[in-house]
């Protein structure tokens, strides 16, 4: 991981002494200040100008509410309920009565761990992308290391093993010998799927559109199935494509090292087509259904600088804690200081102790290196007193407590 991380560092640090990226960094913050103080108008313009895109659009409460909405329009979407499914479905069949759904990286899929709720529901859902594929055919200890690179942790050798034991291949640890394995694969099973399942980078309200940034060109072929599911946080969504643009260069820069991904995806609708006679016709080739779902879990209650993030990862990078016990630091899809502080708002101070609350030292590396300079340093100390005044707090906290109770002084 920290060979990866290193990597990764080298790549843009060039890039970061940039003094057009310095001039971005203020473009963003200001975009992000300004899209957080103003999110119920913004989702409010955005909603009403989804419906003359002709997106269908939903508000998930929480997770149980977004996955319930996913699986319901999957249950539609097959012409069938899952009932009838399950009942002409075996363990060891493979035929077109399984329902198979695509997806690609993403952390608010993650953090409400939709995934782990459709396979409860005998769907199978297909990762697109390389790391997270390589992590999904690990099936055990299968938590992502960093939000562009979620099996960083894993070397060459140790990913064509599970390569070969899962695929039932024999290639040699190549890592283009390993991508080619992974490629075809996946291919396969795409055939058969007509539904594909995303996150997105940014919505913008004025447009009504979706940006969702790849290298891998995986997204592209997602928008492209009959129909594609995008779900994204309320902190998405953003004023206009132009300041659209300057998050993804932003993000783009410190999460890859690159200026700008391979592949930018702008979604406005359903794929149409005017080229006859100018009259309007639906469903040409790509998806002829598009379904937004913003979600909540607990954003409606975050504090401002909590909702800066702009997803690049590149806090864990210097994190001296992270970079010693990795993604034990961090709640679901949220690695990091940043992650422990997102766990108070989705769930309660109670998961945040649990995600490693306590480990953090302070030393504010993280929000030196934070393209919008969140303040994680702070929010962790605010949520450690309130964490306290609940009854969360380590043993060793306790029993300092105790002996200065007793003795009147700190130590055994």
């Amino acid at each position: 991981m920290r060979k990866s991380f290193q990597t990764l560092f080298n790549r843009r640090k060039q890039l970061l002494n940039n003094p057009e990226i310095k001039k971005l960094q203020e473009k963003v913050l200001n975009i992000r200040k300004n899209s957080i103080e103003n999110k119920e108008e913004l989702l409010k313009i955005a909603t009403e100008n989804f419906k003359n895109n002709d997106i269908d659009y939903y508000f998930a409460k929480d997770d149980n509410e977004a996955n319930k909405i996913i699986f319901k329009i999957i249950s539609e979407e097959n012409n069938k309920t899952i009932d009838s499914v399950n009942k002409t479905r075996n363990e060891s069949d493979n035929s077109e009565n399984n329902i198979r759904v695509a997806k690609s990286k993403s952390n608010t899929l993650g953090e409400i761990a939709t995934s782990k709720f459709l396979k409860s529901k005998n769907i199978e859902v297909i990762e697109t992308d390389l790391g997270d594929r390589i992590l999904q055919l690990k099936e055990y200890d299968n938590k992502p290391i960093h939000p562009t690179g979620p099996a960083s942790h894993l070397n060459v050798r140790q990913i064509v093993e599970i390569i070969n034991n899962t695929l039932k291949v024999n290639i040699e640890p190549n890592p283009k010998a390993i991508m080619e394995t992974v490629k075809f694969d996946v291919l396969k099973k795409l055939a058969n799927c007509e539904i594909g399942i995303t996150g997105a980078n940014a919505i913008t309200s004025n447009e009504g559109s979706i940006l969702l940034l790849h290298n891998e060109g995986n997204i592209s072929l997602l928008s492209l199935m009959k129909t594609h599911i995008i779900v994204a946080g309320i902190d998405k969504i953003i004023p206009n494509l132009e300041d659209a643009m300057s998050l993804a260069k932003l993000e783009s820069t410190y999460a890859t090292g690159n200026l700008t991904t391979s592949y930018m995806n702008i979604i406005s609708g359903p794929s149409k087509t005017a080229d006859i006679e100018k009259k309007l016709l639906k469903n040409m080739y790509g998806a002829r259904k598009i379904v937004v779902i913003l979600l909540d879990n607990g954003r409606s209650r975050a504090t401002p600088e909590c909702l800066m993030c702009i997803g690049c990862g590149s806090c864990i990078l210097s994190c001296p804690v992270y970079n010693v016990v990795g993604n034990e630091f961090g709640f679901n899809n949220y690695l990091g200081g940043r992650g422990v502080a997102m766990a108070s708002f989705i769930e309660d101070n109670e998961m945040s102790f649990k995600s490693g609350l306590f480990m953090c030292t302070l030393c504010g590396l993280c929000t030196i290196n934070c393209p919008v300079a969140m303040p994680t340093k702070e929010m962790i100390e605010k949520i450690r007193s309130d964490s306290q005044k609940q009854g969360f707090y380590p043993k060793s906290h306790k029993n300092i407590k105790d002996n200065i109770q007793k003795k009147g002084s700190p130590y055994d």
